[in-house]
């Protein structure tokens, strides 16, 4: 537990700026997407497993010149059936991804983890900015925008799906790009 809060206290600045603050994007080359997974696509044709379907996956672009913070991944989830809810996340972009949302502690906006995400039945399940999101903690490269990369989502009635999405800017808010 020790560790886990060392981690915190280093990570939280550059989560703040990942997911909030437009600042200067950092440069270098893209980690490799691994193969796909059970269940895959791009974030224009979204994928589906039984009734649950992703798309419109994107995550911020690195907010800090050297970029191996953290940075915030965003995305629709369409569940047409029973209850459903998102378990854990894998990207290869990141040492840690975590299933994260926003909190008012004392008027300030905070960012806590959470063991899972529900999906209510016959709804869209909206992950953006200032909201649910999936949180990459310690970057193996910074991202860049235009960049591609895999995401891997569990979830407990629909099992794993693959989704590709796309870097956006750093600003960036959830709009079309």
């Amino acid at each position: 537990m020790v560790v886990r809060l060392m981690v915190v206290r280093v990570v939280v600045p550059a989560v703040f700026l990942a997911v909030g603050l437009p600042l200067v994007v950092g440069a270098t080359e893209p980690s490799a997407p691994t193969s796909p997974g059970p269940a895959s696509a791009s974030l224009t044709g979204g994928v589906s497993a039984g009734a649950v379907s992703v798309d419109g996956v994107w995550a911020r672009a690195s907010a800090t010149p050297g970029g191996t913070g953290a940075a915030g991944a965003f995305l629709t989830i369409h569940n047409t059936g029973a209850a459903d809810r998102l378990i854990a996340a894998h990207a290869p972009v990141s040492e840690v991804v975590e299933l994260h949302t926003h909190v008012h502690d004392g008027g300030v906006m905070r960012m806590r983890p959470v063991p899972a995400i529900d999906i209510a039945p016959g709804t869209d399940t909206v992950l953006k900015p200032g909201g649910l999101h999936v949180m990459f903690i310690g970057l193996k490269a910074p991202l860049r925008e235009g960049e591609r990369f895999p995401l891997d989502l569990t979830f407990e009635r629909a099992g794993p799906l693959r989704v590709e999405g796309v870097v956006r800017g750093p600003g960036a808010l959830g709009e079309k790009p």
